[in-house]
């Protein structure tokens, strides 16, 4: 009866994505300087996905730490954002590591040697059922050189060794060893199909810019095609910009792919140095370009067209992300990116046109299309999105839609009732990790049932679920810092922040204040709840609250900030602190001082 209701409910989800199964019928094989699927040539624009099976970026304010698992919402809208854009390959980032001084409770695939998480790879397994369901192939890259997620540096740190000692210490390689036969043996537990034997993997990716000797290279590739008959090789060495690739990958028989990564800022250099690395490997093998990105959307498509035009197989653009289960997107401002790019979201945002999100969407689609031969796929209205439960009538928030540009938010006074309109094309990409709708037109005492739509230039979903009745207690006033619009005062030197954002949990608006500041705010009513999310760099609070009925005597409120530290990271993260207060005198303003450096993302105030 279980694996029934399993099978009905993924055909309901099935239907409700807009796909439907067509299966992978060949693993992609090797002529010459091509990959083949079948008798058909296999070339692809598509994007690196680094959160595909793994997440780094959950960012809600009172989240401690940043690293969970997709579910399957989310892995599929990543496929189905690919699909969309004519994507045929996903390149995922690598299998995560335990990191040092990370909690126990942090998830992860490999806590040590030879100790694998059940839980995690099952999130692996779904992927790659996914992967087939969607027609999508996965270049599987199984080890960082980096720290970032977990990788070498964590391997030899089990051992007490360097990461230096990696790529030569027997018992190094002897444990890595471990993780490969893991992951090439093991047998989906959603499909049955080992790893080894799925055709939606297109390559196995020796790592992620390695910094690895030919020898151990050559030994990796030899040890996986041992075990696994059916699958290609991706030599992952460092072949970054200048760094061209190996000669002694090309030579090597058990490397059948060859691949380098681009950031360069001068389009020019990139085709200097993709023309070198395609005279060294010399129509032997197919060479594709794993990473290209941080460059201007015309950049970017005359690198593409050199792509097109030459013998390279395909381009993977890094990085996208896809859309978050409590609402929104994954963020994730690039640290290589010049302080301007972040990760991209589907289908293209006013909060991406720095980095001219749309038209690179645009553009992307096209060239997917041109490489491939086949057309691109037909776009249509978006899915019917998932209103999530309400507890405040500002606090409005749903699981987004692919491809969808904006929502309708409708609202009724009775479940049967007719709904009206209250939100005109709402975006869920606007600001991070907060709802994406405050209804400011209720009345205090009565309840409200809710529902959106989805829309997109196609047309409109249907209704999503309703959620209601949500009693209107108060009214709220939510800045959010997109600008100084909802600030009734404040000080000269308090300036609008728009950059550093990662430090910030990618917050993209932020108040500034230093010592002596003020801010204030002003509520047509009497204050009921203050509730303040700031950024300091010390654990202790440095803001004073007080209120006043007439912006004149102010009274000062006794507060305990909550911060939500859990250290520096890998990014230098400021400390969350949290400011909550419930307002007992009547009071219509609040003033906001600031004792030290303090950035402030969100201001929240409940009134009658």
């Amino acid at each position: 009866m279980k694996k029934i209701t399993l099978l009905i409910i993924t055909a309901l989800i099935s239907m409700q994505w807009g796909w439907s199964q067509n299966g992978i019928e060949n693993f992609i094989t090797v002529k010459g300087n091509k990959l083949m699927d079948g008798d058909r040539e296999f070339r692809f624009v598509s994007f690196n996905v680094p959160t595909l099976n793994y997440n780094e970026d959950e960012f809600a304010f009172t989240e401690k730490q940043p690293y969970s698992l997709p579910d399957e919402y989310e892995i599929r809208d990543i496929f189905e954002t690919v699909r969309q854009l004519g994507g045929r390959v996903i390149r995922m980032y690598t299998i995560p590591v335990q990191l040092e001084n990370e909690s126990p409770d942090t998830p992860t695939y490999v806590k040590g040697p030879g100790e694998f998480v059940e839980e995690s790879f099952q999130t692996m397994d779904l992927v790659l059922k996914l992967a087939n369901e969607y027609n999508i192939r996965i270049i599987f890259s199984t080890l960082n050189n980096f720290r970032w997620m977990g990788g070498a540096p964590q391997y030899a740190g089990f051992r007490g060794k360097t990461v230096k000692e990696f790529y030569t210490d027997k018992q190094l390689i002897k444990d890595y060893k471990k993780t490969l036969k893991h992951v090439i043996n093991r047998v989906n537990t959603l499909t049955g199909v080992a790893y080894k034997d799925d055709k939606a993997i297109l390559c196995w990716e020796t790592g992620n810019e390695l910094e690895s000797t030919p020898e151990w290279t050559a030994m990796i590739a030899k040890y996986i095609k041992k075990m696994d008959k059916n699958h290609l090789i991706m030599d992952g060495f460092f072949a970054f910009d200048d760094v061209p690739v190996r000669k002694s990958a090309v030579e090597d028989p058990n490397i059948d792919i060859i691949n380098s990564h681009h950031y360069e800022l001068d389009a020019k250099d990139f085709s200097k140095h993709v023309k070198k690395n395609i005279e060294i490997v010399d129509g032997k093998k197919p060479y594709i370009i794993g990473e290209y990105g941080f460059v201007s959307t015309t950049a970017m498509e005359k690198c593409i067209n050199d792509v097109i035009e030459s013998d390279v197989v395909g381009i993977l653009i890094w990085g996208l992300r896809g859309h978050r289960s409590e609402g929104g997107f994954y963020w994730h401002s690039e640290p290589l990116g010049y302080g301007r790019y972040k990760s991209y979201h589907w289908p293209g945002f006013d909060s991406g046109t720095e980095y001219d999100e749309k038209n690179l969407f645009a553009m992307m689609r096209k060239k997917a299309s041109e490489i491939s031969g086949l057309e691109a796929p037909q776009l249509a209205a978006p899915a019917t999105p998932e209103l999530l439960p309400i507890d405040h009538t500002s606090a409005i928030t749903w699981k987004g839609s692919t491809g969808a540009t904006g929502y309708d938010v409708y609202r009724a006074e009775g479940e049967d009732e007719l709904f009206v309109q209250v939100g005109f094309n709402v975006s869920d990409a606007a600001n991070q990790y907060v709802p994406h709708f405050e209804d400011n037109t209720v009345q205090l005492g009565k309840s409200y049932y809710y529902k959106i739509k989805a829309i997109n230039k196609h047309g409109a979903s249907g209704f999503s679920n309703t959620v209601g009745p949500v009693l209107a207690e108060t009214f709220a006033l939510i800045d959010n810092m997109n600008n100084f619009g909802k600030v009734f005062f404040s000080s000269e030197s308090v300036t609008l922040e728009s950059s550093n954002d990662r430090i910030f949990k990618e917050d993209m608006y932020r108040f500034k204040g230093n010592s002596g500041d003020e801010m204030i705010y002003y509520v047509p009513g009497n204050l009921k709840k203050v509730k303040i999310y700031s950024f300091s760099q010390g654990t202790e609070g440095n803001l004073t609250l007080s209120i006043a009925a007439d912006n004149n005597a102010y009274q000062n409120q006794s507060v305990s900030p909550t911060n939500y530290n859990n250290g520096k990271g890998d990014y230098g993260y400021w400390i969350p602190i949290l400011y909550d207060v419930e307002v007992v005198n009547e009071a219509s303003y609040l003033k906001i001082k600031f004792s030290k450096e303090t950035q402030i993302s969100r201001v929240e105030l409940f009134y009658q």
